[in-house]
């Protein structure tokens, strides 16, 4: 083990089987709460605390896997130009949707850090929680967060809109594709376009164009959300 370590393959290797073992739970349970997310984290960090791995070590065998993450994100932008004529004759509502979901997430945390014993620093590192890494993590690290407490916040929050999304969307009735798309995107970053995507084609297009819109907009208006802090 050790020697996996010293170059790096271990903690790659356990990932990409962690998440496998959470694909075929997926297949075979067919249930939201089997997310292979989900199931892939529990599964890393139960290894990783019998094997003694420092998260240090943990954190260099994935430093060049993680440099996919962005590329990966950029690749949401084909779904995009597949549905561009609909989502053009739209723009207008889902932007109104994505500046009302990204105010609302921002706006929730400013009235959560108003609450006794909430540190200003645990603040800034709840502020970008709906918006993807590749947005969330820098900003957290140049308001001076802690940009673990960010990652994990990010992916919980995918999850949680990934799993729950669903039931979320038959609650309120929210029946069409764009609607459904606007809140996956703009509340669940990638994570949750995933879901929208497996809802249809149309919904995952417009996550994927709520997921970025959000991301800059969330770092816009981030400035002034640190001011109230």
């Amino acid at each position: 083990m050790k020697e996996l370590l010293s170059i790096g393959i271990l903690p790659l290797f356990v990932t990409l089987g962690a998440y496998q073992i959470g694909l075929f739970c997926q297949k075979k349970l067919k249930t939201a709460i089997a997310n292979p997310i989900l199931i892939s984290v529990i599964l890393v960090l139960g290894f990783m605390t019998l094997a003694g791995m420092p998260n240090a070590d943990y954190q260099a065998g994935m430093t060049k896997f993680s440099w996919l993450l962005t590329p990966a994100t950029v690749c949401l932008a084909i779904p995009m130009y597949q549905h561009f004529q609909t989502l053009k004759r739209n723009l207008p509502a889902i932007l109104v949707g994505i500046a009302a979901g990204a105010v609302s997430c921002l706006g929730m945390v400013l009235l959560w850090a108003m609450l006794p014993g909430i540190s200003k620093e645990l603040a800034i590192s709840l502020l970008p929680k709906s918006i993807t890494s590749a947005f969330g993590v820098p900003m957290c690290e140049m308001a001076g967060g802690i940009s673990a407490v960010t990652t994990a916040t990010i992916i919980l929050t995918g999850i949680i809109a990934n799993i729950l999304g669903g039931s979320w969307c038959k609650l309120f009735r929210l029946t069409d594709p764009i609607a459904q798309g606007v809140a996956f995107g703009t509340s669940g970053h990638v994570i949750g376009t995933t879901r929208a995507t497996a809802i249809s084609d149309l919904a995952g297009a417009t996550a994927s164009l709520s997921l970025v819109v959000a991301g800059l907009l969330t770092a816009i208006v981030f400035p002034f959300a640190l001011k109230l802090l």
